[in-house]
């Protein structure tokens, strides 16, 4: 109970799917039938709009810091780290970062067909990381602005979330960020493929 407990708490907030509410309150259209159909904030904004997109940033950002919170206090007892001074390296808290990018991807209310988990992987990182979880996504960010591939740029996020877990705050760290950059690679191998074959498009550069 103490490692599912925090999980099904992080998956059940990963799974409130932000672009899926943003979507119908602005168009009446669930996202999965607009764009690519994927709910997450560049279908958004390249579908609905600028604001929505961020709209839709700010709630994925805000579901994955309200799991670890929920999670802090209530299986933490708000305390802090005896080791690092940082309760979110605890493994209940950790759990539930995990659980929140599982929720995200295979929510259980749409049949377990959901995101691919950029923005959560992102803001885990970095509440959990903040300086070395920072540095990797920022880095990911610079990939994807200089190549217009989103694909390359969310498994360098995982990859670098994955050794600056390792580095920063050990091994069990190190295997809960080595699973999300799993996790992450799975969602993009397709776009990784498409980019070898030349079809993949780019987002962010004039061709």
């Amino acid at each position: 109970m103490e490692i599912l407990l925090p999980l099904l708490t992080g998956y059940l907030f990963g799974s409130i799917l932000t672009a899926e509410l943003v979507s119908r309150l602005s168009t009446g259209q669930s996202v999965f039938s607009i764009g690519t159909g994927n709910p997450g904030m560049a279908n958004v904004m390249a579908v609905i709009g600028k604001k929505e997109g961020f709209l839709v940033l700010a709630g994925d950002i805000l579901k994955t810091g309200a799991a670890l919170a929920a999670v802090w206090l209530l299986f933490l007892r708000g305390r802090l780290s005896p080791s690092s001074g940082w309760p979110l390296l605890e493994e209940p808290a950790l759990l539930a970062g995990l659980g929140v990018l599982l929720g995200h991807n295979w929510p259980a209310w749409h049949r377990f067909h959901g995101g691919k988990g950029v923005t959560v992987t992102c803001a885990w990182l970095i509440l959990a990381l903040p300086g070395w979880g920072t540095a990797a996504c920022l880095a990911g960010g610079a990939v994807t602005l200089l190549t217009g591939y989103l694909p390359l740029g969310a498994v360098l996020i995982g990859a670098l979330g994955a050794l600056a877990g390792f580095a920063a705050a050990g091994p069990r760290t190190g295997l809960f960020f080595t699973a999300a950059a799993l996790i992450m690679l799975s969602r993009h191998i397709h776009g990784l493929k498409r980019i070898a074959a030349g079809t993949e498009p780019r987002h962010f550069r004039k061709r």
